[in-house]
C-alpha cells in the first residue's frame, strides 16, 4: 500500500542488561507503518529476540491511532507484556509518537472540505 497514504517510522530506546537482544542490539526499535491521515498503526514490529516477541508486540499495537494519543499502547503494553523490555518499549512508542507528531506538525494532511 505505497500509494503516499502512509508513512514508515521508527522509536527508539536502551534496552536494559540482561536481555538476550542486548547481544544483537543495543536499543530497542518499534518501527510502524501508520496512515498518515488517521495515525492507526497498519503495521508494527520491533527489536526484540524472539520472533513471537515481534509479532505479539505488532499485534499489540495494530488498529491504535497516534493521534488519539499512546496512553492505551502505553497500558496495552503495561497489561499483556510481562518481559524486561517494557520500560524499553515505552520508551521507544514515545520517542516513535514524537516523530510522528513532528512529522504531522511539518507535513499537515489537508482535509477535503464538504
Amino acid at each position: 500500500m505505497l500509494n503516499g497514504k502512509t508513512i514508515f517510522i521508527a522509536g527508539h530506546a536502551r534496552l536494559p542488561q540482561g536481555m538476550a537482544a542486548k547481544s544483537v542490539f543495543e536499543t530497542l526499535t518499534i518501527t510502524a507503518e501508520v496512515d498518515s491521515k488517521y495515525g492507526v498503526i497498519l503495521e508494527a514490529s520491533c527489536t526484540l529476540a524472539t520472533a513471537h516477541g515481534r509479532e505479539f508486540i505488532g499485534r499489540l499495537l495494530k488498529g491504535m491511532s497516534l493521534q488519539d494519543g499512546i496512553d492505551e499502547a502505553i497500558d496495552a503494553i503495561q497489561t499483556y507484556y510481562k518481559g524486561k523490555a517494557t520500560n524499553a518499549l515505552i520508551a521507544a512508542l514515545k520517542d516513535l509518537d514524537l516523530h510522528f507528531k513532528q512529522i504531522k506538525a511539518e507535513h499537515p494532511v489537508k482535509q477535503k472540505q464538504l
